[in-house]
């Protein structure tokens, strides 16, 4: 079996990045994690910037990933809006990378942890964007504007996975799918 320094390289830096946030991480802890000479690393990553870029690079095509095997052509529209959205929501709750990086946002304001986590929702957007043009496309959406309705869904889903737990009991999979049809798809408007 050949040793991928690469791959090793990549490896120790989420982690490095993961436990201490984009700050802290120097390329002497990657190199220590890595079990590598700090000069390797230049060899295949210009610097800490570029080594973090193609991290976080990854992470986004991971949920990206998730979000298109979360969609069913058989499906409609909001069961796969549904599974897609909270599985990439679930699934940065429990990344440890996205964990810490929130985590400097607030305490420190990093601009590359910021960036970062722009890039991250910015491709959770676009995902949601084109599945709000498929759904006007196939009649299953009312017509709107589907960067803000998109903006919209997607602040409504952090709200009620992450926001409302800090000062309630967590809601499940299905009340979050049933808040989410009833607030987002049905309104609360009553018809006249």
């Amino acid at each position: 079996m050949v040793f991928d320094r690469r791959k090793s390289i990549l490896e120790a830096a989420e982690k490095s990045f993961s436990m201490f946030g984009y700050k802290a991480t120097t390329m002497d802890q990657v190199a220590k994690i890595a079990n590598v000479g700090k000069g390797t690393i230049y060899t295949f990553f210009k610097n800490k910037e570029e080594l973090f870029n193609e991290i976080v690079t990854g992470m986004v095509k991971e949920m990206r990933e998730l979000a298109r095997n979360s969609i069913n052509e058989e499906d409609n529209f909001f069961n796969n809006l549904h599974r897609a959205l909270y599985s990439v929501l679930e699934h940065r709750k429990e990344h440890q990378l996205a964990i810490k990086l929130s985590q400097e946002v607030r305490e420190i304001g990093t601009q590359a942890a910021i960036d970062a986590l722009a890039l991250v929702e910015n491709a959770i957007l676009a995902f949601l964007e084109l599945e709000i043009e498929r759904g006007i496309d196939n009649n299953e959406v009312k017509e709107c504007d589907p960067s803000l309705t998109a903006f919209l869904m997607f602040k409504m889903y952090i709200a009620l996975i992450f926001d409302w737990e800090k000062s309630h009991q967590s809601l499940t999979k299905e009340e979050i799918a049933n808040h989410f049809e009833f607030y987002m798809m049905r309104g609360i408007k009553v018809e006249q």
